[in-house]
């Protein structure tokens, strides 16, 4: 689904100097429940367009560009980037805004990033969704060559080819979705050429050490967790394997998992419709999420 209606307000609110630019998609009614959503690395607030529009009138929606990406401001050096830095942001982000209990839902990064913040601040966190990551990524993904991934092309000769690019990455996503998408995630220089607005000094490679401590913190992080939380995970994906995924629902306390079929790691803008009915589904049944105005 297209968002060709603009139904977000653009917003920027600054946390320990930094600007932060974030995706306002209140309905217009008040005091629904709110709703933080957190993309995946390489992405922005954007990613997660066709869900907010589809759930806005059950929560009021924000949808943050996490720093060095979209509209945001980048970290001052390759080393602002690590989890205490991501975590500062989401607290200062909630606080500043005044946010009450809310849902935490996070991609990837975002994902990683959500767990760490419901570890620490669990009196913020009412219900948590934990899309497509965990504290070991498959081997797949591990193996997957570096030219094959999308994330890793830092500049196009034209919009089209960007396109065309991601395209030939995930051939799931229609052209439209990915021009749309792409029309946020990409910024044209003075030379022509096209690049990624994100800051690709965060990518900044693990020593196998560094990589040990992260997945031992993560799977102590899961166990601190105390909000009801789901897992979504795309049925093709070669990020989050079934067996990390039942291993995360058997580590944490009133967990579930759910896979959506026809997606891979992007699983909300792989099957928008599947992931939204995935989630609102248990949102439902834990009786967090109100009726829809379509439903009453």
């Amino acid at each position: 689904m297209a968002t060709n209606v603009k139904l977000w307000q653009d917003k920027e609110v600054r946390i320990g100097g930094l600007k932060f630019h974030y995706l306002d998609w209140g309905s217009g009614e008040t005091h629904l429940p709110p709703m933080l959503l957190l993309h995946g690395g390489g992405q922005d607030g954007h990613s997660w367009d066709e869900f907010s529009a589809r759930i806005r009138d059950q929560h009021h929606v924000y949808a943050l560009d996490q720093r060095g990406h979209g509209d945001s401001d980048w970290a001052p050096d390759p080393s602002g980037y690590g989890r205490t830095h991501h975590f500062q942001d989401i607290s200062g982000f909630v606080d500043t805004l005044g946010l009450g209990p809310f849902v935490l839902i996070g991609l990837s990064m975002g994902g990683g990033n959500a767990i760490y913040f419901a570890a620490r601040r669990p009196e913020k966190v009412r219900a948590l969704v934990i899309v497509d990551i965990g504290p070991q990524v498959g081997r797949e993904r591990r193996e997957e060559p570096q030219a094959q991934n999308f994330a890793n092309i830092e500049e196009f000769d034209s919009f089209e080819a960007a396109v065309e690019a991601a395209h030939r990455f995930n051939p799931r996503r229609p052209l439209e979705q990915l021009r749309e998408r792409l029309g946020f995630r990409l910024r044209q220089w003075p030379d022509g050429l096209w690049r990624p607005k994100q800051d690709r000094r965060r990518r900044v490679q693990e020593t196998p050490d560094d990589a040990q401590q992260r997945e031992a913190e993560a799977w102590a992080d899961l166990k601190r967790i105390t909000s009801p939380t789901l897992i979504v995970r795309g049925a093709e994906s070669p990020v989050l394997s079934p067996e990390i995924a039942q291993r995360m629902v058997e580590t944490m306390a009133g967990c579930e998992l759910v896979t959506v079929e026809k997606s891979g790691h992007t699983v909300p803008g792989d099957n928008p419709e599947g992931f939204y009915a995935a989630v609102t589904a248990w949102l439902a049944k834990k009786r967090i999420s109100p009726a829809s105005p379509s439903a009453r």
